[in-house]
């Protein structure tokens, strides 16, 4: 019975209202809202506290300030143009900012459209690809119904969406552990006449590791020197995207790359908003087929959009325009680059602990990895630490790298701005308590490396 119905605290409750509430069916009489409101609180509970969520990358905290603009904005749609113009307005000066940040040729001419989050920007990025792809070929009385697109085996599950929803063949380079990133190496056996693109990861989920945008665009020129294929790049950059310009500027991954048609963020992850946030910015106007354009009439004239999803949240738009004028570029730098700092430092003190090799180091986003060394022990797995940390209220998520490196499991922990070096300092003398309780185990656990572990890229 327990299963089937939430029980309501005494303290919580009001005249007329029942000692449980139905999980499953809508009540035929409803409660008092403060009564409703615990009902609900005391079932999140158990979500735990998100600022020690090191599997995410999504934004987990902001100021006081941004809180009050996020309720005052809360039921802002940012579809309805013509009902909230100025909120449209403030989209357009992100966009610009965004595409000023990395290097379009004309920021204020470079197509952009904010989204529910990266995913969104992704497929929309795609989209534009494939279609770009078939009315060039179209143009030549070509076939153009057999579509590709070349990418890392170490891509978000979003591109896998994407190729299956949009029919398009996902063409996986494999990762090894002489070529960890999609670097170029191996491109020529996948592009062919029916490649779209190329997607290049700025911030590997697994690893946080920067694909080198420079080097695959100097192999799609040797490709289309000596076999014609004129393969256009695009950069996933969900999480990159808001690191690198402030932390590495001279690195060349953006629209100063001439093949890179496409990006898109994340705004909700290192643009530092809570969660509903994406960003998706196009060179330009050939870059993006009209035919993906929708008109709408705004201020009394005409303005194009684009989304997959119709209406969705405004608050964050304005969110991001927030931080924008809070921080300023030196502030994202200070923000971004205290991060990286307690990235390194944590990298650097459970890479110095006996059982583990790092992965990667924290130096590109502030994300790293780490492994088991082989030989350290048969009694206890990633898995376990990562379960021993969960009892401590950490979630550090143990996982396989993706194909062709399945067999070796990894760590990784995520610094978001809020994991201060307090609590780096808090959580690396768990896990050596931890480690040195698993170390101390004189038979083995069983097997984890099958069972949930409640995370996926």
């Amino acid at each position: 019975m327990s299963q089937e119905r939430i029980h309501i605290n005494p303290l919580h409750r009001r005249a007329g209202s029942g000692v449980s509430v139905d999980k499953h069916r809508i009540p035929d009489r409803g409660m008092d809202p403060l009564t409703a409101y615990h009902v609900v609180s005391d079932e999140t509970m158990l979500d735990g506290n998100a600022r020690l969520n090191l599997a995410t990358f999504v934004t987990t905290w902001m100021d006081e300030e941004a809180q009050r603009l996020y309720a005052e904005a809360v039921d802002k749609n940012m579809i309805d143009k013509d009902e909230y113009p100025q909120t449209a307005a403030i989209e357009t000066y992100c966009q610009r900012m965004i595409a000023e940040l990395w290097h379009a040729p004309d920021p204020a001419a470079a197509p952009a459209t904010s989204t529910i989050g990266s995913s969104e920007a992704c497929m929309l990025a795609g989209i534009a690809l494939k279609r770009r792809w078939q009315e060039k070929r179209r143009r030549a009385r070509a076939d153009a119904t057999r579509p590709n697109l070349v990418m890392s085996s170490a891509v978000q599950v979003c591109w896998e969406k994407f190729c299956n929803y949009f029919e398009v063949e996902p063409r996986y380079v494999p990762v090894s552990a002489e070529h960890p990133a999609l670097d170029g190496d191996l491109l020529a056996q996948y592009v062919d006449e029916n490649t779209v693109g190329v997607v290049a990861i700025l911030g590997v989920t697994y690893t946080g590791a920067y694909e080198p945008v420079a080097e695959i665009a100097a192999a799609l020129d040797r490709i289309a020197a000596t076999a014609g294929h004129d393969v256009p790049i695009h950069v996933d950059a969900a999480s990159g995207g808001m690191v690198a310009p402030f932390l590495d500027p001279d690195l060349a991954w953006d629209f100063r790359v001439e093949r890179v048609a496409s990006i898109n963020t994340s705004g909700h992850k290192y643009g530092l908003v809570y969660p509903g946030l994406g960003w998706v910015v196009w060179r330009d106007a050939e870059a993006l087929p009209e035919s993906m354009v929708f008109r709408v009439s705004y201020l009394g004239g005409d303005m194009p959009t684009l989304a997959l999803n119709f209406s969705r949240p405004g608050a964050q738009v304005l969110l991001q325009f927030y931080l924008f004028l809070r921080l300023g570029r030196e502030g994202y730098a200070e923000v971004q680059g205290t991060s990286r700092a307690v990235a390194r430092y944590l990298a650097d003190g459970i890479g110095g602990l006996e059982p583990f090799a790092l992965i990667s180091d924290g130096s590109t986003i502030p994300v790293f990895a780490w492994r088991l060394l082989d030989g350290h022990t048969a009694n206890w797995t990633l898995y376990d630490l990562s379960d021993r940390l969960r009892m401590r209220g950490w979630l550090v998520p143990a996982y396989p790298l993706p194909a062709d490196l399945e067999q070796i499991t990894v760590q990784r922990i995520v610094i978001r701005n809020g994991v201060t070096m307090d609590l780096a300092e808090a959580l690396l003398a768990t896990i050596r308590e931890e480690v040195a309780y698993l170390d101390a185990l004189t038979s083995p656990l069983p097997d984890r490396s099958t069972a949930g572990t409640g995370f996926t890229h």
